[in-house]
């Protein structure tokens, strides 16, 4: 006899959480993530397909391969993966599982996903994030991104949070998620950080670097008068 596992057809997909690191292609036109684990070597986008990481031919999932996305049912044990030191720097993904997929106690394994909403945790300075700026590595073609707040953008390449919406595609929510106030912020009450305001503070941070950088090349050298 063939073991068969029982089947489901739920009238909406699943929604599952999950953790990645941001990413932006080389030439800055598309946005997207890579897995923490074991797909880790393969950025996918805002809504993709897997594909068996051991470059088998068989679909994703298959029941004898670990191939496939992987979510779990549970917010919390999520956002729990993000406390270890290597996943710091990742983001909070809320997903809808689409297509074949296996279940199992903590989560799913699946052929398709659609990322929902992203979350983006403070900057390392602990401050809210309003940009996400170069993470200093990537993988061939793509570059790793991190939260940051406007104070610590500087000169780095970044994006603002809007704009890895738009350039992720696919009606993707991305917000920023705990953090301090920015230091010397006058923000309404209540208003918080909206997306304006993250451009704006953006903005200003890259223009002050370079006031900076035309301050130090005014300056006379040690032999000039």
């Amino acid at each position: 006899m063939r073991w068969r596992l029982p089947e489901e057809r739920p009238a909406e997909p699943p929604t599952g959480f999950k953790i990645a690191h941001p990413m932006l292609s080389q030439d800055g036109s598309r946005a997207g993530f890579t897995g923490v684990s074991l797909g880790g070597a393969l950025p996918y986008g805002v809504l993709d397909e897997a594909h068996c990481v051991y470059g088998l031919r068989h679909r994703a999932p298959h029941r004898r391969c670990d191939c496939g996305f992987h979510c779990v049912h549970d917010r919390a044990a999520a956002e729990a993966m993000l406390c270890t030191a290597e996943h710091r720097t990742a983001m909070l993904l809320e997903v809808a599982v689409l297509g074949a997929y296996i279940r199992f106690e903590l989560g799913f394994r699946y052929a398709r996903q659609r990322v929902r909403t992203a979350t983006v945790g403070p900057c390392g300075c602990g401050s809210v994030a309003v940009a996400l700026a170069d993470a200093g590595w990537g993988r061939p073609g793509w570059r790793a991104l991190a939260a940051s707040c406007a104070g610590c953008v500087r000169g780095r390449p970044s994006v603002s949070l809007a704009t890895f919406a738009r350039l992720g595609g696919e009606r993707l929510r991305v917000r920023a998620g705990g953090g301090a106030a920015p230091s010397g912020g006058d923000l309404p009450e209540g208003l918080g950080v909206s997306e304006l305001t993250a451009e704006a503070a953006l903005l200003q941070a890259r223009l002050d670097w370079f006031q900076t950088q035309l301050a130090r090349l005014g300056q006379p050298g040690p032999d000039q008068g």
